[in-house]
């Protein structure tokens, strides 16, 4: 008798209506998953604090790409943090907090994660094409140096471009937050296909805009501290980030019954 093959998994049940300072709700249970894995937690936010370091030598010569760089960083988080996001599982099923199961959490669904990553690739090919774009479109003669365009935006003497510029940035990092919320947790979860997850995500921050803008503003906060601190500071704000992701996937979608 032959076995059959696992039915694929249904739709997602996303709630709604949650409170508005949920963040820090999940901040709060993040920051228990890191004093319980430390050493693995740590390990990945080194990892991105090395790269962060890399953006900052890639600044220095591609100053123009500094929204794309940055774009490129923050689209790429959720896929290199599913690690943090495997420790947070673990804990929760009351296994031990080791790093080497983490290394390959995404094997499990590496199709769909695959996937996941292309999309977040070609949107982040976009914006580095957008960002050079406008660049061009304000600075017709040629390219001002790094320290003339730091001294434009201080004293805001072009604000038509920043304002342009600030504009087309954020429809793109809307456009990834908002397929990024849960899309992550929930392939790792459950296996899910990338393109419900990312329908799920969607769902999910059209269904708690209020909780979701303060945590949007949560993540672009932390994520600025671990810059301004020369991105040492991201080896604690990123796994912190991690894991109360993890913890926002669990309250924004209900558990799988089967």
């Amino acid at each position: 008798m032959t076995e059959q093959a696992a039915p694929p998994p249904g739709f997602p049940a996303v709630r709604a209506g949650l409170p508005l300072f949920s963040a820090f709700g999940w901040l709060s249970r993040g920051l228990d998953d890191f004093k319980a894995c430390p050493g693995p937690s740590l390990f990945y936010g080194i990892c991105f604090a090395g790269m962060g370091a890399a953006l900052n030598l890639a600044f220095a010569r591609y100053y123009h790409y500094v929204s794309a760089l940055v774009s490129g960083f923050l689209l790429l988080g959720p896929f290199l943090a599913i690690g943090l996001y495997e420790l947070s599982r673990r804990r929760e099923r009351g296994q031990p907090c080791v790093l080497r199961p983490t290394l390959t959490a995404w094997r499990g669904n590496a199709g769909n994660l695959g996937v996941f990553s292309l999309i977040l690739i070609v949107v982040f090919l976009v914006w580095a094409r957008a960002s050079l774009v406008v660049f061009a479109l304000f600075y017709t003669t040629e390219m001002p140096t790094l320290q003339g365009f730091l001294e434009q935006v201080v004293s805001l003497r072009n604000a038509e471009f920043l304002a342009v510029y600030l504009a087309v940035g954020a429809i793109f990092a809307l456009l990834v937050f908002a397929a990024s919320v849960v899309s992550v947790p929930l392939m790792l979860d459950r296996n899910q296909d990338s393109v419900t997850a990312m329908l799920a995500s969607f769902l999910a921050l059209a269904r708690n805009a209020p909780a979701m803008l303060v945590w949007a503003v949560t993540i672009a906060a932390l994520t600025a501290i671990g810059f301004a601190t020369l991105y040492a500071g991201l080896a604690i704000t990123v796994p912190l980030l991690g894991h109360a992701t993890w913890h926002a996937y669990r309250d924004l979608v209900e558990r799988d019954r089967t």
